[in-house]
C-alpha cells in the first residue's frame, strides 16, 4: 500500500534493522543497556545517534532551583530519537525554536557512537554555549570528531537563565542548579558510557562560549573529582566578567523589579516570587544587551546552606592558591571574538562616544566617578586614539569587546594556572577566515574585516546545526583546515597532546607564564608567542588596580532582610 510503512525489526546481538517498504530506507539500529533501562539509537553515516535520553530529573514547584533528582527508569527500549527537547529559555533572533519542545524537565543526554568494533574509546563531553541563557546539546553536533572512529562524543541539556542560576543562598535557591546538572551528567557518563563502548577513565570535558566557561569552572569544583582527565575550553574562561555572578542577590532583585515585583528587600518574599512566577516571565530576557558585559544569571559562589556546593570561592582565588586539579588543557579563542558584539554597533556607537564608561566591564570598581571616567578615557584612547568611534575604526570596537569578554580572561587564567604549577596547557589562537557569501546581509563596514568570529574554532570541529549562519559552501581550503582541527582535537582527547610525536604539524609545547608559546591556527599553522602581549599587559595593569571579585550571597544581608 503506497502510504503504509511496514517495519521489519530484526534483533540480532543488540542490533536492529528497520526497513521502510515504501522508500526502501534501511536504518540500522543498536540497543544499549543503561542503568535506567535500554535505549535504541539509529545509524547514519557510520555514527549511531542516541538522542534525548533522560540523565536526571529537574525538580519542580518550590524546589525548581535546587540540584537535579535521579532520572526515570524504564523496562522497554527507549526510542532515542528525540533531538528536539530543550530547556526553558528566552528568544534569540538567530535561533528558530519553533520546532523544538521547550520544557521544564529537559535534562537529556545525546550519545554519538562510531560504528566500530573498538571498545574502551576515549570520550569527549561537550557543554553547549549560549551565555548560560540559551542553547541545547543537540543544537551542534560533534559528528566530525566521531567520524574518525577514535572517540565517542556526548552532548546534553542543562537548566538555563534564572531557572538554572538563580542564587539566593537559601535552601530552595542555593545557586548553581545548572552546574549541578552538568555534574549529574558527568556522573551519568561514569556509570553508563562503557556500555556504549567508551572508557569512563578517559573523559575530556569540552565546551564553547558559556560551555567553555562552564568546563573551566568544572575544573575548579570539588564536585567533579574523578569525573574527567582533560579539558578543552573554547572561547570562555572562568574568570570572565560574565562567568560568575558578582552580586547574586542584587541580580535577583534587579530582575524581579524588571518583572514588576517590588518587595525585593525581603528574602523570603523574593524566594516565593521566583518559586511561583511563570516560566514565561522567568525567560523573558536573555541579558545579552547589557553594556557592562554582564549576563546577570550565571554560576555563583555559593553560601553554605548544608548541601554540597559546586563553587565555594572566587575562581581567581582558587587559581591563585592552586586548589584545582592540574590536568592537560587545550585552551584558546578566535582572533576576532568581539564580532559577537557587532550587531550592537549601530545601537551603541553614539553612546560609546558620549560616555564610554558605561561600557566598562562590570568587574571593575572605582573609588569615585572621577576615577572611573579617567580610566574609561585611557581605555578608549588605547583602542581608538583621539578619534570618535565610527565604522571607519570598527576594528577597535571588535578588539575591545574581544579583550574584555574573552581574550584577556583566557590569558589571565593561563598565567595564574602556570604560576600555580599547571604544566600541560596548550594555548592557541584560531584565525582562519571563512567569508560570508555576498547575499548574507553583512553590513558594509564588516565586509572588510577578515578574521575568525566567536567560537569559529568550535564549528570547524563540530557541525553548526541550529547555530548555522549562511557561510555558503566549504572551500577546499576550509575543508583542509577542518581536517587539521579535527586531528588536533582528537589527538588531544586521545593522548593529552594536540600534536603527537612524529606529526607533520609543528611541535606544540605547553605554554609558559608569559603566554608563550602559542599555536597560531590560521592559513598558516605556526608556533608563536607571546599571545596579544601589548593588549594583555594593558589589561593586567587595570585589573591589578580595579578588579572587583564576585561574592557569595551575603549572610549579613540575608539576616537583615529576614
Amino acid at each position: 500500500m503506497p502510504h503504509t510503512i511496514i517495519k521489519l525489526l530484526l534483533l540480532v546481538a543488540g542490533v536492529t534493522v528497520c526497513v521502510t517498504q515504501d522508500t526502501q530506507d534501511v536504518r540500522e539500529a543498536r540497543v544499549v543497556q543503561t542503568a535506567q533501562g535500554p535505549v535504541r539509537g539509529y545509524k547514519k553515516d557510520d555514527i549511531f545517534y542516541f538522542y534525548g535520553i533522560p540523565y536526571a530529573t529537574a525538580p519542580t514547584g518550590t524546589r525548581r532551583f535546587t540540584a537535579p533528582l535521579p532520572g526515570p527508569v524504564w523496562m522497554n527500549p527507549l526510542e532515542a530519537v528525540n533531538n528536539k527537547i530543550i530547556c526553558l529559555q528566552g528568544k534569540f533572533p538567530m535561533l528558530d525554536l519553533s520546532n523544538y519542545n521547550m520544557r521544564e524537565d529537559c535534562l537529556v543526554v545525546n550519545i554519538y557512537m562510531p560504528d566500530t568494533e573498538e571498545t574502551n574509546l576515549p570520550v569527549v563531553v561537550y557543554v553547549h554555549g549560549g551565555g548560560y541563557q540559551i542553547g541545547a546539546g543537540a543544537f551542534a553536533s560533534p559528528s566530525p570528531l566521531v567520524r574518525t572512529k577514535k572517540v565517542i562524543a556526548v552532548t546534553f541539556n542543562y537548566r538555563l537563565g534564572a531557572h538554572g542560576f538563580l542564587c539566593l543562598g537559601t535552601e530552595n535557591a542555593p545557586g548553581n542548579a545548572g552546574m549541578k546538572d552538568q555534574v549529574a551528567l558527568l556522573q551519568w557518563v561514569q556509570k553508563n558510557i562503557v556500555n556504549f563502548g567508551g572508557n569512563p577513565n578517559e573523559v575530556t570535558i569540552a565546551g564553547y562560549s558559556a560551555g567553555s566557561s562552564a568546563v573551566d569552572l568544572l575544573m575548579l569544583s570539588e564536585m567533579t573529582k574523578g569525573l574527567y582527565n582533560k579539558v578543552i575550553p573554547e572561547s570562555g574562561a572562568s574568570v570572565a566578567v560574565w562567568s560568575v555572578q558578582l552580586d547574586p542577590i542584587q541580580n535577583a532583585k534587579d530582575f524581579a523589579k524588571q518583572l514588576n515585583f517590588t518587595n525585593v528587600n525581603n528574602i523570603n518574599s523574593l524566594e516565593e516570587f521566583y518559586s511561583t512566577v511563570s516560566y514565561e516571565a522567568l525567560t523573558s530576557d536573555i541579558f545579552f544587551g547589557k553594556k557592562d558585559s554582564n549576563f546577570l544569571f550565571s554560576p555563583c559562589i555559593e553560601r553554605d546552606t548544608g548541601v554540597e556546593m559546586f563553587l565555594d570561592d572566587a575562581p581567581i582565588n582558587i587559581l591563585t592558591q592552586g586548589k584545582y586539579r592540574k590536568v592537560p588543557v587545550l585552551y584558546g579563542f578566535a582572533n576576532m571574538e568581539g564580532l559577537f558584539r557587532i550587531s550592537w554597533f549601530e545601537q551603541w556607537q553614539e553612546s560609546m562616544n558620549q560616555r564610554f564608561s558605561d561600557f566598562l566591564p562590570a568587574d571593575l570598581q572605582f573609588k569615585n566617578n572621577e576615577e572611573k571616567e579617567r580610566i574609561a578615557k585611557d581605555i578608549k584612547e588605547f583602542y581608538f586614539g583621539d578619534e570618535r568611534i565610527t565604522a571607519e575604526n570598527i576594528q577597535g570596537f571588535i578588539d575591545y569587546f574581544s579583550d574584555i569578554i574573552f581574550t584577556f580572561p583566557h590569558l589571565r587564567s593561563v598565567k595564574l594556572q602556570v604560576e600555580a604549577g599547571s604544566d600541560s596547557i596548550y594555548l592557541y589562537e584560531f584565525s582562519f577566515f571563512k567569508p560570508h557569501p555576498e547575499d548574507a546581509g553583512i553590513p558594509e563596514y564588516v565586509k572588510n574585516i577578515k578574521g575568525a568570529g566567536h567560537c569559529a574554532q568550535t564549528f570547524t570541529v563540530q557541525e553548526a546545526g541550529a547555530y548555522d549562519i549562511n557561510f555558503g559552501p566549504d572551500s577546499d581550503e576550509y575543508k583542509k583546515m577542518r581536517k587539521i582541527m579535527v586531528d588536533l582535537w582528537v589527538n588531544f582527547i586521545t593522548t593529552g597532546k594536540p600534536v603527537p610525536e612524529g606529526s607533520d604539524l609543528p611541535s606544540w609545547p605547553p605554554v609558559g607564564a608569559n603566554r608563550s608559546p602559542y599555536m597560531s591556527l590560521g592559513e598558516e599553522i605556526k608556533l608563536k608567542g607571546p599571545l596579544l602581549e601589548e593588549r594583555t599587559l594593558f589589561w593586567e595593569d587595570i585589573y591589578e588596580r580595579f578588579y572587583r571579585s564576585p561574592v557569595a550571597p551575603s549572610t549579613r544581608k540575608l539576616r537583615s532582610e529576614l
